[in-house]
């Protein structure tokens, strides 16, 4: 379980840097494919979290709330 919460909080992080990414942005297609693969990933680990998952992480990630689910993630493990 620890290291499913690791990896999604990466690419929760992840995908902040992609949208950061001004250079990114210039090329459209490219930004949105990065933005595409990310959120991908993201959907991959979600599902693969253990059962049950934790029900306000669960809300976040559903809902796509990853700026929240990332917050959570940070404010309630010491390993993210």
């Amino acid at each position: 379980m620890e290291n499913a919460l690791v990896n999604l909080a990466a690419a929760l992080r992840e995908r902040l840097i992609v949208i950061r990414d001004e250079k990114s942005r210039r090329d459209e297609a490219k930004h949105i494919a990065r933005l595409r693969a990310v959120s991908e990933k993201i959907e991959q680990l979600q599902a693969a979290l253990p059962k049950p998952a934790d029900p306000q992480l669960a809300h976040y990630l559903e809902r796509k709330s990853y700026d929240k689910a990332l917050e959570y993630l940070e404010g309630t493990s010491r390993l993210v």
